[in-house]
């Protein structure tokens, strides 16, 4: 197998670093560049040992085989655009995770294991990867975030057959290629957790959205097995249309595989299954909420498709320990509040996130830091997020975090948002930088009787740098 000289342009991308250490693991010689900003990846390149280029610049790509380009960076990126007149290989990422699931770059026939759906996708993958990996199977996986407790890093190459991604339905290149990325995939088993609308600057609609997810389903062969969520409508929806038979799973009992009851203590979720009226017993995953139990349900299925016996599925659910970003507990304050961390950014998530945070703390109070992400979500949702609060005592609006994909749109702002939710909230503050919450935080010497949780997908996490833990 060659050993190719691959360059990753915006390396520190949460679907940039794993294919970076996989690269890397698999004996590839790995460079890559990016903007002098703090990324929770950072962590995990330094541990992986890739060393990146500050800034960018023609030179370094001067002698690489491939480049891998994030869509943030693919138009108008000095380092792009050398490649491309010298006429290397420039792929996207989510071009490159198919590429590598495909395992002919390494010599590899692997066996795909994606996971779709508009929540849920990070930390079903990351159960997946897992339970496989305490199976002793050593999968490749691809995981979206900075780090997964469980697996030490959020990419590995591993010696195993199975290589599981995560499935983005997003498209491929804002600047130009419009396929969505988890069409370049070809999987041998497929979950859908959930369809929901989101992402209005890529789908006009709901049935585009549908379309989509029905075009990734039928990529699979005959041979392949498509796991979905039967609780979700349009999931339903799709199954209608779906030429094949899929498993299906949830709490109703039309399901194949069917969650009869669930409970919460601390930090763990306990839920019991039955698949076609045979009862497979208790299991239990280390990540608070029904929808983490639906998640780790899916997980549980992957394994059983994949020949594993119930009682591995569920050591290696035990194994599980979370993923950054996922209501991750960050602490104690010093004036004795708990803060929590969550990468949620859709109006279905942050309610699902913060009612199974409502459920594992009843009687405290819980204040939620959010930070709209993208105009374009913020302003097409504006109404939905403004009804997402409803089970925490305060929340506090930063400013929206644009993205690099989009213009700055000044017809909504996180104060519109705040003033649509004073009327339907007992507490709602507008605080318009990261540093104006901090402070508020300091004054507000939140005790033991508080929750906090900051909450968004942008950059609203490094506060916590700022803020006095024990």
């Amino acid at each position: 197998m060659k050993k190719l000289r691959v360059h990753f342009v915006g390396i520190k991308g949460v679907g940039m670093t794993p294919l970076a250490i996989i690269a890397k693991e698999a004996g590839f010689v790995v460079t890559g560049s990016d903007v002098d900003q703090e990324f929770i990846t950072d962590a995990a390149l330094k541990k992986a040992g890739i060393t990146f280029f500050s800034g960018f610049s023609a030179e370094h790509v001067d002698k690489v085989d491939l480049v891998i380009a994030s869509g943030a960076h693919k138009l108008n990126n000095v380092e792009v655009q050398a490649a491309e007149i010298s006429g290397k290989q420039v792929i996207t990422q989510g071009e490159a995770v198919g590429l590598f699931m495909k395992g002919k770059i390494f010599d590899k026939d692997f066996t795909g294991i994606s996971i779709a759906g508009t929540h849920g996708k990070t930390t079903t993958s990351a159960m997946v990867a897992t339970v496989l990996k305490d199976a002793g199977l050593d999968p490749t996986y691809v995981i979206g975030t900075g780090d997964v407790g469980s697996l030490g890093q959020p990419g590995h190459f591993g010696k195993g057959r199975y290589f599981v991604a995560e499935a983005d339905e997003y498209i491929t290149d804002p600047h130009g290629d419009r396929t969505i990325k988890f069409m370049w995939q070809q999987p041998q088993i497929a979950v859908i957790t959930n369809i929901e609308y989101d992402h209005p600057d890529v789908y006009e609609s709901l049935d585009d959205v549908h379309g989509a997810f029905l075009a990734f389903a039928n990529q699979l062969s005959e041979k392949g097995a498509l796991i979905v969520c039967g609780d979700d409508k349009e999931i339903q929806r799709l199954l209608t249309v779906y030429p094949r038979k899929a498993i299906t799973y949830g709490f109703s009992p039309t399901n194949d595989y069917v969650i009869t009851r669930s409970s919460i203590s601390g930090e763990q979720t306990f839920f019991w299954v039955s698949a076609h009226g045979t009862e497979l017993g208790e299991f239990a995953v280390r990540a608070s909420g029904d929808h983490n139990a639906l998640n780790a349900l899916a997980t549980v299925i992957v394994g059983l498709e994949l020949g594993l016996p119930v009682e591995k599925i569920k050591k290696g659910l035990l194994a599980f320990r979370g993923s950054k970003r996922r209501l991750e507990f960050m602490g104690d304050l010093i004036t004795g509040a708990k803060v929590y961390d969550d990468y949620a950014h859709h109006p279905t998530e942050i309610k699902t996130t913060l009612q199974a945070l409502r459920k594992q703390y009843e009687k405290k109070k819980i204040v939620c830091i959010f930070q709209p992400h993208t105009y374009s979500r913020t302003k097409m949702l504006l109404n939905d997020f403004s009804k997402s609060f409803t089970v925490v005592d305060s929340v506090v609006l930063t400013d929206i975090y644009a993205s690099a994909r989009e213009q700055v749109d000044d017809s909504v702002s996180s104060l519109k948002l705040a003033e649509l939710m004073a009327g339907q909230h007992k507490e709602v503050l507008y605080l318009a930088t990261l540093s104006d919450v901090v402070k508020y935080i300091d004054q507000s010497r939140f005790r033991s009787d508080t929750v906090i949780v900051t909450m968004g997908a942008g950059d609203v996490y490094k506060i916590h740098g700022e803020l006095n833990f024990v």
